[in-house]
């Protein structure tokens, strides 16, 4: 599940550098515009899996302190 979330977290990062520097939304135009159902489940999935690796970032810290 993680290694999903980080590639998902990129392909996002990938996505809103894209966005600020070129204004060109790559989601987007690969799956039919910012409305479109399959565009919109991306961005959600990008979402959640933004959010999950808040997780990884205790989860590490918390590791490194218990010396695992």
């Amino acid at each position: 599940m993680d290694t999903i979330a980080l590639i998902l977290s990129i392909i996002g990062s990938i996505n809103w550098g894209l966005v600020g520097i070129f204004q060109f939304d790559l989601v987007a135009w690969l799956f039919g515009g910012q409305d479109a159902l399959f565009s919109r489940i991306i961005y959600t999935l990008v979402g959640l899996a933004g959010l999950w690796c808040i997780s990884l970032l205790f989860r590490r810290g918390r590791q490194q302190i218990d010396g695992e």
